[in-house]
């Protein structure tokens, strides 16, 4: 019995050790691309993971990541922040699913922060030798943007 009550913590631990670790991936989703640190943006990826973000565009690998996002953020460094909130997560093994909301405040003329845009993230993730990264994240705008640029 005490070997199966050893099993089934090891279990549990195990889950929210993953579950913390995916979080900490959200988190550094954003803080990695409002200060524009691209390199370690590219990085929470796996080598063939994918980015697709509408109109924006689609990237997969960690390299054409960084060069689309590159483009993307070239005028927000230093201006927005992401809030990431509500997490939903579903682990199944060295694989899990999310969905991720997120809202970008921005500076306004007056350097006031204003909600400038709501969404979400669906996404694969997949456990790799470097820990958790994303396989598949697709962004979702349910607010669109009110920033003018």
């Amino acid at each position: 019995m005490a070997e199966s009550i050893s099993e089934a913590l090891s279990v549990r631990v195990q889950r929210m050790e993953d579950l913390l670790a995916i979080q900490q991936l959200f988190v550094d989703y954003g803080a990695f691309l409002d200060a524009g640190d691209l390199d370690a943006y590219a990085s929470l990826f796996a080598d063939d993971g994918e980015l697709l973000l509408g109109p924006l565009g689609r990237a997969t690998g960690p390299d054409a990541i960084k060069e689309l996002m590159g483009r993307a953020t070239a005028s927000s460094v230093g201006n927005s922040f992401h809030v990431i909130s509500s997490p939903q997560v579903q682990l199944d093994g060295d694989r899990a699913t999310s969905v991720v909301m997120w809202t970008v405040v921005a500076k306004d003329a007056e350097g006031s922060p204003t909600v400038t845009m709501i969404g979400k993230h669906v996404d694969v993730l997949t456990r790799t030798t470097a820990g958790w990264r994303f396989q598949r994240r697709e962004g979702h705008i349910d607010i669109p943007t009110v920033m003018r640029g």
